[in-house]
């Protein structure tokens, strides 16, 4: 990549840059589903007045990203979880809300084919609270890919060795164009404006191309401390190049081609739901010459000559609706499979999933199964850099010598729906039926109980299941004063007279 030269007169969105930028922002309408407005300016639209379209770009985009990021990513240091280095990776991850973050480079990623995350050591406000209530911290956003401007190593075409992120801002006091730009390198960043001219404009009267009409100002070198640039790049998917496949490019003229035939077999439709009537010549109003007093365009009426062989009737046009529709659902089919969505993918009714079990739906599922594990290679690489670039910027931020950053182990969801039964009779299997789940993590798993309402559940079942005990009709007789009958001895037999205490057998 050419070295991107801050001069009088370069023009900005930089050269080498412009059909990037241009391809991002006609992704980025196609995910939005404004198709009309892109494909008027190539003439691929025959239909000026109708013009029907379905979203299937935002789909192909939101399902990846839904596969990839729709849970979050469990972030491991390797070591206990009250550990120094897993406090410390689990801060980044919550005061960054990165589960959001990352769905959102995510998406952008398969739209656009780039992501980019900016990593810095400071305030959320930026200075405008103390430090008591906004105190600075490991801070990772996102940065729009068209803001990004990347130099590569001229022997390695992928390897990006300086990030310049250059956003054009407009003061509406002194009515002007700035362009505030940070030169990110390893272990450094250069921060400097230049002041722009406004040379294009898109119909909207909003600026789209700018002219750089002086030197770098303000300029200032901070020093970093860390081992990498603060940018990082994700990719969707590379080939040859640092610039990242999007999702969206190879498929549009498949887009326009099923947006025309649902335009035309709308315009078919919309004929047939008010058709003209022919009727025989004679029938119709007639002025002062005898001619027939109508407008086809305007009563969907006209006569036909032969009063005798013509019947009243509705003129219609078999307009060859069932190919239509053929060809509407070939097109369909074709572009899932080129996107790599399976129609269970979807939830389709026709996609045999009634009575599926779940080995079943990931076997139909692999072609997506598999595009997301390409895009999951891409992330795991630049989300471990993120967290060790957030590690050893609190290192040096705190003074802290002792500490080392760690690589850290990334978890992710393959995004399927889980088969509870089919999990507890594989776990079932591989334990040999021991019990791998306590009776209070069930409760608290199964009905979103806290620790303490499953354990008070717990008491509860105890309590309706202890034995109930048997009643003891002697207590009622001890409470009266009396006690037990005396035992019946059999009949014939004399009962020996009490003998006296303490007399032996031998004095009797």
């Amino acid at each position: 990549m050419t070295k991107i030269k801050f001069e009088q007169g370069v023009s900005y969105p930089f050269d080498g840059h412009k059909l990037r930028i241009k391809r991002y922002k006609e992704n980025m309408q196609l995910f939005k589903g404004e198709y009309k407005d892109i494909f008027d300016k190539y003439n691929f639209n025959p239909n000026d007045s109708l013009y029907i379209s379905v979203n299937l770009a935002g789909i192909i985009c939101k399902k990846s990203t839904d596969m990839l990021f729709g849970e979050a990513v469990q972030v491991s240091a390797g070591k206990k979880d009250n550990s120094k280095e897993q406090g410390i990776l689990d801060k980044i991850t919550a005061d960054n809300y990165l589960n959001i973050s990352n769905y959102e480079a995510g998406l952008m990623a398969s739209i656009k084919g780039d992501a980019f995350y900016k990593v810095r050591w400071g305030q959320e406000w930026d200075g405008d609270l103390p430090q008591d209530i906004d105190p600075s911290k490991v801070i990772v956003e996102p940065i729009p890919a068209e803001y990004c401007f990347p130099e590569t190593s001229p022997a390695n075409k992928k390897k990006i060795t300086v990030i310049h992120v250059a956003v054009p801002v407009y003061d509406e006091e002194t009515d002007k164009w700035e362009l505030w730009v940070e030169s990110h390198k390893a272990g450094q960043v250069m921060y400097f404006k230049c002041k722009l001219n406004v040379m294009e404009t898109d119909r909207y009267a909003t600026p789209v191309s700018w002219e750089i009409s002086s030197k770098p100002y303000d300029m200032m070198v901070e020093e970093t401390g860390v081992s990498l640039p603060l940018v990082v790049h994700v990719p969707n998917f590379a080939v040859d190049s640092w610039e990242g496949v999007d999702d969206l490019s190879e498929h549009k003229s498949v887009f326009d081609e099923i947006n025309n035939r649902l335009s035309q077999i709308a315009s078919i439709l919309d004929k047939h739901a008010d058709p003209a009537i022919a009727v025989p010549a004679g029938v119709l109003e007639v002025d002062g010459n005898g001619r027939p007093i109508f407008s086809v365009n305007r009563e969907k009426v006209f006569e036909i000559m032969g009063k005798d062989d013509v019947i009243p009737q509705y003129v219609t046009w078999n307009g060859q609706l069932q190919h239509a529709y053929s060809e509407l659902d070939m097109l369909i089919e074709n572009l899932l499979a080129t996107a790599e969505i399976p129609e269970v993918a979807l939830g389709k009714s026709d996609s045999g999933t009634s009575g599926a079990t779940g080995i079943s739906i990931r076997m139909r599922m692999s072609p997506l199964l598999a595009k997301v594990n390409r895009k999951r290679q891409y992330f795991d690489k630049a989300l471990k850099q993120v967290y060790l670039l957030g590690q050893q910027l609190t290192k040096v931020a705190t003074h802290d010598a002792g500490y080392q950053p760690v690589v850290p182990v990334l978890l992710f969801s393959d995004g399927l729906p889980k088969d509870a039964a089919e999990e507890a009779q594989t776990m079932a299997i591989r334990t040999g039926s021991k019990p791998t789940m306590s009776q209070k993590s069930a409760i608290m798993l199964l009905d979103g109980k806290t620790e303490e309402q499953a354990e008070a559940e717990l008491e509860r079942i105890a309590a309706e299941n202890e034995p109930e005990t048997e009643g003891n009709p002697d207590i009622f007789n001890e409470l009266s004063g009396l006690s037990s009958p005396p035992e019946e001895k059999p009949e014939g037999e004399e009962v020996a007279p009490d003998e006296p205490e303490g007399e032996t057998e031998e004095a009797a």
